[in-house]
Formats: C-alpha cells, structure tokens, sequence
C-alpha cells in the first residue's frame, strides 16, 4: 500500500515537472513568435510602393538619423548657394537672400546687413558682376549637439573684363527644429554664423 502511495506521489512529481517544463515552452515560444512579428512589422513599415507610369515600384525608407550627416550637408551647402550666388539685379539679390535667410538665424541676417550698408550688393550690381560659389569641402561633427560645422568653398566673380576667385571658410551651428516646411525642407537651423575667411585667390595661370 506505501509502495502505491510512493508510485502515486512520484507519478504527481513527474507530471508536474512536465507541467512547468511545457509552460515554459509556450512562454518561449510565445516571446519568440511576437519578436519575430514585431521585426517582419518592422520591415514592412519601412517599405513604401510608389505608382510610376502605371508601375508598382518598391522603395525602402530610412529614418533621419540614418541620413544625418547627408541632409546636414546638403543643407549647410543649400544656404551657402543662396547667400553668395547672386546675379547683378536688386529683386534676384533679395530673392535668394531670403531664401537663405529661412534657412539660419539672425546671425546671418546681421552678416547680410552689414554687407548691405557697406554698399557690397550696390557695387555687385554696378559693376555688372556674377557671383557663383562651389563648396570644396564641410567639416561636419555629430558627436556633439549642436552640430559644429566649417565651410570651405571658392567664390567665382564673373565680370566682363576678368574673373575673380576668392576663397571662402564660414563656420557655424546647425540645430535640429524637429520641423519641416516649404521654406526648410531638411528642418534645420544654422545658427552662429560667422565668415571666418573671404579673400581673393592667385590668378589662375
């Protein structure tokens, strides 16, 4: 009768251990299956069909951090493009400075009204002078916020009886307003603006 009881109580053991064991299971199971659910949702969101021509094309998206150094870039090189590529007329001179305007803080409206009071603009347009401006380079570092940055690039002026070059190292801050509009497409802010270095070049041979 002991020896039933004993076979019993070991029987109640086995069983419950199998119980836990199977429990856990599922519970593994359970996890994995929503891990494996939530990354293929994961990958499906970041997929974007776009209709072209009556064809179904597949792109892939990709967050802003992912693309940071890019847009800082291409928006640091944009304001650059709008504040010193100018044509010889008052309302396209007012037009492209103010689209660089949108793009950075007060700092670059003082640089732009000192340039005006000194008769910078006035003389550009008397003179019948192109300006167009290259980037070389940006030192860019996103290691630390605000982003620090440094723009080298080479001035052209175009008149016509000779060409100028002169070379061009502005520094500044770049914030991240967590906005985009028309004006601001990549939702940035330079700020801090400065013109380190802005002197004619050798002519070139």
């Amino acid at each position: 009768m002991f020896t039933q009881f004993k076979n019993i109580d070991t029987a109640f053991k086995h069983i419950k251990t199998f119980s836990i064991f199977l429990i856990l299971a599922n519970l593994i199971i359970i996890c994995f299956v929503l891990f494996w659910n939530n990354r293929i949702i994961d990958k499906t969101s970041n997929r974007i069909y776009i209709l072209y021509n009556g064809k179904v094309l597949e792109a892939i998206a990709s967050d802003k951090k992912s693309n940071l150094p890019v847009e800082l870039r291409d928006h640091i090189k944009t304001f650059h493009h709008y504040f010193f590529t100018l044509n010889p007329d008052d309302k396209a001179i007012r037009g492209t400075i103010n689209k660089a305007l949108y793009l950075a803080d007060e700092s670059a409206k003082k640089q732009y009204d000192n340039l005006k009071e000194s008769g910078y603009y006035n003389s550009l347009i008397a003179a019948n002078i192109v300006k167009e401006v290259q980037m070389d380079s940006i030192k860019l570092n996103i290691n630390q916020y605000p982003y620090q940055f440094t723009f080298y690039g080479t001035e052209k002026l175009v008149r016509s009886s000779s060409t100028i070059y002169r070379q061009l190292i502005t520094q500044g801050l770049i914030y991240d307003l967590k906005t985009q509009t028309d004006e601001n497409p990549h939702g940035f802010l330079i700020r801090q603006w400065e013109i380190l270095e802005n002197k004619d070049m050798p002519p070139k041979s």
